[in-house]
């Protein structure tokens, strides 16, 4: 009898265990700004000091392909969060101190399904995804009088706790859930950031609870601010000596949170995501077109590295072309969750390719935007639908730096994309569904009038 009781205590507890690791933290940190180039790990000879998210990409896999929704702030942290693609809702720009909310209460978003999972759910760092401010009127200062209070902020779109800034310019406004309880300048911004960071991680260790963490930071994004401590530390001189030290502070920030992790007991049963969430402002790296807020592949193609022990394979890497939407899919997969008809949309599981299980393309095709227009991605063909009605088509396989335009000999692949595109756009999704309502009519995408295009700067010429 008491062979039996033992033999069922340890069935009960090997299926508590079980229970434990189907449900994985998340933590998703996701640098401001970030070039696909800047990471030695993903282009040798780079004057910058990433060792961290190089020590992680050697832990875990690093994709090759991967992007943003967009090629700018705003758009892709609705990405991010819904799952959605932000041109569903005309969010082409960037939001400010005073924007309304682009996102509803009323739609699910990861921190919201997840915190229905059972887990516990926070945002640090920057929101930029608009607040409704109680008593506060909008004016032109950017500044903030603490005990100011919004809502239909992060607390309605599922998390349980926010600490952070509305956004870059007003990097010195701190909010803690709902009211501003301070005005900083901004060198001190990201060290308050990462200390609230690390402090959540160790009040998560004493809970038995699942969390998820996004970590949206300020590096490399301007205002370019290094604390005192990381000055010099990045080893680059000349005009780039203080950018090479923001952007290893960033860096920094992201091993604190990994030794957090590993000090706690956390990181064996965390999926730990680190990213960025456009191009870098104003530096174009070859081979990639471009940068921040271009639709060629300097604006949103990202590094993305991930770790889960046991789950992925230390050193892998992966040539799927994948999204930061895919979060939300992915998170519902690895729970063994379906998901809404109404919510993530344009969300793809990436946890085959995690787990190097993937046998073919994860995604049918991926969207782009930029405030010039879209792109639309299949295997290696690429095609651009630039609001002014031009359209450009290349092969990236054989010309990565998209410098020769095929839209003319290669009608056929080029037209058959653009159909998929717009089917996309029609049904209000582009994975399997009901169809869903965009909130933005597209009506843009009409051929433009002869003579009644504006070049845009950022898609007109390669740069070098």
């Amino acid at each position: 009898m008491k062979k039996a009781s033992l033999t069922l205590w340890a069935f009960l507890f090997s299926l508590f265990l079980w229970a434990d690791e189907s449900k994985p933290n998340v933590v998703f940190v996701l640098f401001d700004d970030f070039g696909y180039g800047q990471p030695p790990s993903y282009r040798k000879g780079s004057p910058f000091k990433t060792p961290n998210i190089d020590r992680l990409a050697e832990q875990g896999i690093r994709f090759t392909d991967a992007h943003s929704a967009a090629a700018n702030c705003t758009p892709t942290r609705y990405g991010v969060l819904t799952g959605r693609y932000p041109s569903r809702i005309g969010q082409f720009g960037v939001l400010k101190t005073y924007s309304k909310p682009i996102i509803p209460k009323t739609r699910l978003t990861v921190a919201s399904f997840l915190k229905g999972q059972g887990y516990h759910t926070a945002c640090i760092g920057k929101w930029h995804l608009g607040m409704n401010w109680v008593d506060v009127k909008k004016g032109k200062s950017e500044e903030l009088p603490i005990g100011a209070r919004m809502k239909d902020g992060p607390n309605a779109l599922g998390f349980d706790y926010f600490y952070g800034f509305t956004h870059a310019r007003n990097i010195g406004g701190i909010i803690e859930q709902d009211k501003v309880v301070a005005n900083v300048k901004g060198i001190e911004n990201q060290p308050m950031m990462i200390k609230k960071a690390l402090e959540y991680l160790d009040q998560r260790a004493k809970e038995d609870k699942p969390f998820f963490l996004y970590f949206p930071m300020c590096p490399p994004h301007s205002p370019i601010v290094p604390a005192e401590k990381f000055v010099g530390k990045s080893g680059m001189s000349g005009k780039e000596g203080k950018y090479g030290d923001w952007v290893y502070q960033g860096d920094h920030m992201l091993g604190q949170i990994m030794e957090a992790l590993k000090r706690n007991g956390q990181d064996k049963n965390t999926l730990l995501i680190a990213t960025g969430d456009n191009g870098a402002a104003g530096r174009t790296y070859a081979p990639l077109r471009d940068n921040k807020s271009s639709i060629y592949e300097g604006g949103h193609r990202e590094p993305f590295v991930a770790r889960w022990p046991g789950k992925i394979k230390p050193g892998s890497s992966s040539d799927q072309v994948i999204c930061l939407n895919d979060l939300f899919a992915t998170c519902a997969d690895i729970l063994g969750k379906e998901l809404p008809p109404d919510a993530a949309e344009d969300s793809v599981s990436v946890l085959p390719a995690l787990e190097s299980k993937d046998k073919g393309p994860i995604r049918e095709a991926t969207v782009h935007q930029a405030p010039a227009g879209l792109a639309i991605r299949q295997g290696d063909w690429k095609l651009i639908a630039l609001r002014n009605g031009t359209k450009e088509f290349y092969n990236l396989k054989d010309d990565l730096g998209e410098t020769r335009n095929l839209i003319d000999s290669k009608q056929g692949e080029s037209q058959r994309l653009e159909k998929l595109l717009k089917s996309y756009i029609a049904k209000g999704r582009s994975t399997p569904g009901p169809a869903q309502k965009n909130e933005f009519d597209f009506s843009w995408e009409k051929e433009r009038a002869p003579g009644k295009s504006k070049k845009n700067k950022k898609n007109t010429k390669p740069k070098k």
